[in-house]
Formats: C-alpha cells, sequence, structure tokens
C-alpha cells in the first residue's frame, strides 16, 4: 500500500462511501502515517483483528 492509497481509503470512510477498511499487518505502518497526520484523526476508531490486522471505521463523534 502506497501513501496515496491510504489517503484514499480514509476519504472513502470518512465521506461513508465504505463502511470500514482492513488494513493487513504489513501495510499498517504506512497506513499509520497517513492517519496520524489527518485533521480529524479521533474520529478513526481501529479495532484489532486476529493475525495482526486491524480493522477502521469513522466515527461521527471523536473519541476521547
Amino acid at each position: 500500500m502506497t501513501e496515496q492509497e491510504a489517503k484514499q481509503l480514509l476519504q472513502q470512510l470518512r465521506a461513508k462511501n465504505i463502511p470500514h477498511v482492513l488494513v493487513k499487518k504489513e501495510h499498517f505502518l504506512t497506513f499509520r502515517h497517513v492517519l496520524v497526520q489527518q485533521e480529524d484523526f479521533k474520529h478513526f476508531r481501529g479495532v484489532a483483528q486476529r493475525g495482526g490486522d486491524v480493522m477502521y471505521y469513522y466515527m461521527d463523534r471523536p473519541r476521547s
């Protein structure tokens, strides 16, 4: 996954075009690097999956 692909996925989540994004373990660091740079970073919720993958969701209210 490239940084541009990660940005596109985040934008799709933000626009509610997709309900969630599954980030494979091998792409996590690239995705996370892009994610933490987003102004609405706290609206994204990551849920760890078995095997090291992470499922990300976009929430209407930011997490604390």
